[in-house]
């Protein structure tokens, strides 16, 4: 079994962000997208990121949108410091995944479809909160610790795999104790991200309800967005679909509603 200790030497690994990215954050926090757009600018990689990820289909532009400026107006401050916060990810995303099948392009399809799907989710729902819309960005972060973790026992993984039908989290949660949304919790604390945040990500999982109505409402719709995106054909097909148990008694109170909205976005 792997010990608290060696999943926390994971969770730190996840970058202090470099000066320029630093910056970046502190004016998206204030508010101030001209300066944060100056200082992304100077970051050749971050800027190659965001525009690859703006510019994806589901983001519907007719032309190509390349100056940083450009991005974090079309997005908001909300929208530009989740999509940052997922570029800080993918500095400790493997060169190679063991585990999942996936490449860069589809960890990056990965973080912007939950990114805009969240984001269009909360505006459903009258909800303008940057650290909310952040929360999503969690879940891209754990899949890359989890792969981590799975890559050091990756025979036992296989073993458990081949024997008994478990779902990758109850395996996760048998090798290091902790399960994929524990994870996005040690996480959200390093990014020193408030409680809220964390009540909402736990009661995602569809096993840890919140007594808070509207947090517990939050994790239903981030629950089916899980499970509507890592049921797509690609993650499927990455094994990423293994990770979420879908509870459908947890969420048949807006699983019509959800639907709906999917229909439309």
């Amino acid at each position: 079994m792997i010990t608290n200790e060696e999943i926390n030497t994971f969770i730190d690994k996840i970058p202090p962000a470099p000066k320029a990215l630093q910056a970046t954050i502190m004016f998206l926090n204030n508010g101030e997208l001209a300066k944060a757009s100056q200082i992304a600018e100077t970051d050749l990689a971050l800027k190659a990121y965001l525009k690859n990820i703006v510019n994806k289909p589901i983001y519907g532009f007719k032309n190509e949108v390349s100056e940083i400026s450009q991005i974090f107006g079309i997005l908001g401050v909300s929208s530009s410091q989740q999509t940052v916060y997922n570029y800080m990810m993918t500095l400790l995303s493997p060169k190679k995944w063991e585990l999942f099948k996936l490449r860069e392009s589809t960890f990056h399809e990965l973080q912007a479809k939950l990114s805009r799907r969240w984001k269009q989710i909360l505006n459903h729902l009258h909800i303008e909160d940057i650290e909310i819309e952040s929360a999503i960005t969690l879940l891209p972060a754990s899949i890359i610790v989890s792969e981590a973790l799975f890559s050091e026992k990756k025979e036992d993984v296989d073993l458990l795999r081949s024997v008994n039908d478990l779902d990758l989290n109850t395996i996760l949660s048998r090798l290091c104790g902790v399960d994929l949304f524990d994870i996005c919790e040690k996480i959200s604390l390093k990014w020193e991200m408030p409680k809220n945040i964390i009540t909402i990500v736990q009661a995602s999982s569809g096993f840890k309800p919140s007594k808070a109505e509207d947090l517990n409402l939050l994790g239903k719709w981030m629950h089916l967005l899980l499970f509507y995106e890592l049921s797509q054909p690609m993650f499927i097909e990455a094994g990423l679909n293994d990770f979420i148990d879908f509870q459908v008694d947890y969420v048949s109170d807006i699983y019509d509603e959800f639907a709906t909205l999917m229909e439309v976005i």
